[in-house]
């Protein structure tokens, strides 16, 4: 018996710049849709929690049953994703009254301890290793917690550094720009640089969405949240249709005779 190396087809994209610009797109999405139903609907963050929980868990159950990887399917639910962690991160902030910095390091420590599971579990938590419904289901954990820390430190850094929506973006901006050069420039670790720019992604999106809804008095520019939610979604699709993704791959071994 010998053996050959294939590679094994996973469920998530490969990590392009597009990959990037649609998950920004997502973040920001995620955002004045989250507002949307939990303010402008005056459902309030609890109720719009359970709901978009609810949609989560049924978008990543298809994700998950999926035979082979599906961009429209995946970006559905990163959206889940962001809109659950939008509204869940308010709430945490907000209505049980610890503030960005205690909803922050509560969201830190529950991403870190679903990381920490994943790679005691699996030696590894490389998106690339995404192949089978156990590591899709730790990746999507992480995801949820790494989208809703990434909510609570754009609404921190926007309102009580007082930077302002425009600002905050400016300074996720540069913190992914510099992630950037390390993965291009340095030996730093290709899958820490990922995490990083996954969690920096959410606020930069969180941020230019609160820029884009809020009203022109608290630097917004009072654009409508469902308006601005449908542009976006536009946006998303078209990106989706026009540009081909393709699945990640990783090396994998098959017996051969």
């Amino acid at each position: 018996m010998t053996q050959s190396i294939q590679k094994i087809a996973s469920k998530v994209p490969e990590v392009t710049l597009l990959f990037w610009v649609i998950k920004i797109a997502a973040t920001t999405l995620g955002e004045t849709g989250g507002d949307a139903v939990s303010m402008t609907m005056n459902l309030g963050y609890a109720v719009a929690s359970v709901i978009f929980i609810g949609v989560f868990l049924v978008a990543v159950f298809a994700q998950i049953k999926a035979k082979a990887f599906h961009p429209l399917l995946y970006w559905a639910v990163i959206v889940a994703t962001t809109t659950a962690g939008t509204t869940m991160a308010d709430f945490a902030d907000r209505s049980l009254g610890i503030g960005y910095p205690g909803g922050a390091t509560i969201l830190f420590i529950l991403l870190m301890i679903s990381l920490g599971v994943w790679y005691w579990s699996e030696g590894s938590i490389a998106v690339e290793t995404v192949t089978n419904p156990r590591v899709e289901l730790f990746y999507w954990v992480a995801i949820m917690f790494s989208q809703t820390l990434g909510t609570a430190l754009g609404d921190w850094m926007a309102d009580t550094a007082g930077l302002g929506y425009d600002g905050g973006a400016l300074i996720f901006s540069a913190a992914l720009v510099i992630v950037a050069l390390l993965y291009y420039k340095t030996k730093v670790s290709h899958v820490l640089l990922f995490w990083s720019a996954f969690i920096l992604t959410r606020p930069l999106g969180a941020t230019v969405g609160d820029y884009l809804d809020k009203p022109v008095e608290h630097g917004g520019l009072a654009i409508s949240r469902f308006t601005a939610t449908a542009l976006i979604a536009i946006f998303m699709i078209a990106c989706i249709l026009i540009f081909p993704q393709k699945a990640g791959n990783h090396p994998g071994e098959a017996k051969a005779a």
